[in-house]
């Protein structure tokens, strides 16, 4: 039987609008989107504070975050959590935190990296402190029931050997990958042939296209981006991702990552169409 594929956005498509977390829900939901994916950070933030961003702090209450979803009759994909893998004094806390915010609120999945690594560790080095991180991370994230979204995105998981490397570090069955169609094409890898690799372990799909003119000027240069053009406008093929995640082992979240609330529309209606099909 093949799985189910829901639609999502990741909540930097309001970045620029100067508004809310809230306000950012109420945005998704009004789209068409069944599910939102917000970003999380520690302590206190201004323009979080002030309303005029949508980063969520995990100082707040994170009933704060499930009342805005069921207001807005969407769910949760999961949680943008980066954080460096690679430093665990950061990385364990954030993550674990994320983690036990995510299970009270509902979410099933928290999205991490390994990177920006620092400047003066060895590459043997950095998968040492990946390994304690991840070990540390899901001996809190298992008995919850979340999982752990590795994400193409950095140094080492630029290619596939080496996201390959990084998730199989602590064997868990709560780590598995988020799969970034945009970073995996930036790459300058195919990301319809490392989508096939990972299937087995996908637990959440970042959708970012990447326009022709991005593409050009960055691919085979960079290691990733923040957000991509709308889904349909790029040179992402969207049928294509769809019929390989169609037999993914588990249901799986497409969460939008675009820059715009135009484009995040666009999204929607090109993803929804491709689906109906």
């Amino acid at each position: 039987m093949r799985n189910n594929i829901h639609i999502g956005v990741n909540m930097e498509f309001v970045r620029h609008e100067d508004k809310s977390f809230e306000w950012g829900v109420k945005k998704a939901a009004e789209l068409g989107y069944e599910y939102v994916e917000p970003m999380l950070h520690w302590g206190r933030e201004l323009l979080s504070e002030a309303g005029y961003f949508h980063s969520v702090s995990m100082l707040d209450d994170p009933l704060r975050v499930k009342r805005a979803v069921d207001a807005a009759g969407v769910k949760l994909s999961g949680f943008s959590a980066h954080t460096p893998l690679c430093k665990p004094e950061v990385g364990v806390e954030y993550l674990k935190q994320a983690v036990r915010y995510a299970a009270e609120c509902g979410a099933p999945v928290v999205n991490t990296d390994e990177g920006p690594k620092a400047p003066w560790t060895t590459e043997a080095e950095d998968f040492v402190l990946m390994r304690y991180t991840l070990g540390e991370v899901a001996r809190v994230a298992e008995p919850r029931g979340v999982l752990i979204g590795i994400e193409p995105h950095q140094q080492y998981s630029k290619h596939p050997d080496g996201l390959d490397r990084i998730q199989g570090l602590y064997p868990s069955p709560a780590i598995g990958i988020n799969f970034d169609t945009g970073n995996s094409f930036l790459c300058g890898h195919d990301p319809y042939a490392w989508l096939e690799r990972v299937l087995p372990r996908l637990v959440h799909l970042h959708a970012k296209d990447i326009s022709a003119k991005q593409s050009g000027a960055e691919r085979g240069k960079v290691t990733g981006t923040p957000v991509g053009c709308a889904c349909g406008d790029g040179e992402i093929d969207w049928a294509r991702v769809i019929a390989i995640c169609r037999n993914a082992p588990r249901d799986i979240v497409f969460s939008v990552e675009c820059g715009t609330v135009e484009q995040a529309a666009r999204s929607v209606e090109h993803l929804k169409k491709l689906l109906a099909a």
